[in-house]
């Protein structure tokens, strides 16, 4: 983040025709710490304003228009929503579509709140989508060097044999594309699977970087076609009991918890680049074998 201009800062003291409140009492109004924390936690460059780190003691800023965060979390998260999604197939995971489809959108209809939803899910996959209009989380989930874990329960035609599962987890060049998944397991079906879907074999797949289409793509790579693929996990946050097609809002809970999935995925991935030769995260092969060393 830059820090932003003291003279900028300085002067803003109004903002169309609103009077400005200064930081350190903004931060205390919120709950966030008293007068004198809040003055430490913008003199340690903690405090960013619409996306400036400000440490100027004199900063205001206006926190109904403004985006204030304190360590990379919104001071007032009640200006946003977050919602769970079980998204069921046949619809688009976009906000508008062009060609008039079905969007998930359509799905959560609470009004005047403009949502989004965070990253993608195939239209003919189902599952796990989350909506929110926090911009900030939405980054942290979806950027692809955060590598916030998702999991997916996947139904495919027949079995795959061991060494394919391994396989998937080393990483399989797709159309000039390197495709891995974190982790790769034998699954039992789900308990509303149909058979006549098709589905011979179940597996559940950890993805961290949700590139375009990728488990289909490595699967299919591989000679194998996908019936059924249910996004079960984001982060610390399951799909569980919601119904296809429900919706529900997440608690304050949740949504601290996806905070933290998604700044310990940024600290590590910054510790990542930072550190000379230092190894990523391990990736985990079916049970009972040995780990292979990763290639990119």
């Amino acid at each position: 983040m830059r820090a932003a201009p003291v003279a900028l800062v300085r002067a803003r003291v109004w903002s169309e025709g609103v009077a400005l409140e200064r930081l350190q009492k903004i931060l205390s109004n919120a709950g966030v710490a008293s007068r004198r924390q809040a003055e430490e936690l913008i003199l340690g460059g903690r405090v960013q304003v619409n996306g400036e780190t400000v440490t100027t003691l004199g900063a205001r800023a206006d926190p109904e228009t403004d985006e204030i965060l304190v360590d990379g979390e919104p001071v007032r998260r009640d200006r946003y929503r977050y919602f769970a999604l079980n998204k069921p197939r046949g619809f688009v995971t976009t906000a508008r579509d062009d060609q008039g489809r079905e969007t998930v959108l359509d799905l959560v209809p609470i009004g005047d709140v403009q949502l989004h939803p965070v990253g993608r899910l195939d239209m003919d996959s189902e599952g796990l989508v989350l909506l929110t209009n926090d911009g900030h989380l939405t980054e942290l989930l979806t950027h692809p060097r955060y590598e916030v874990e998702k999991e997916y329960l996947v139904g495919v035609d027949a079995a795959l044999p061991l060494r394919d599962l391994e396989r998937m987890v080393r990483g399989i060049t797709v159309d000039g594309e390197r495709l891995r998944a974190a982790s790769v397991h034998p699954a039992e079906p789900p308990p509303d699977a149909e058979p006549v879907a098709g589905a011979g074999a179940w597996l559940l797949v950890t993805l961290r970087e949700g590139k375009n289409r990728e488990i289909r793509r490595m699967l299919g790579a591989l000679g194998r076609k996908v019936v059924l693929l249910r996004r079960l996990r984001v982060g610390p946050l399951r799909l569980g009991s919601l119904g296809s097609g429900a919706f529900r809002e997440l608690t304050e809970e949740e949504v601290a918890a996806l905070y933290r999935a998604g700044r310990a995925a940024a600290a590590e991935e910054r510790g990542a680049a930072g550190g000379a030769g230092g190894e990523r995260p391990g990736r985990d092969v079916p049970k009972g074998r040995r780990r292979l060393p990763s290639r990119r």
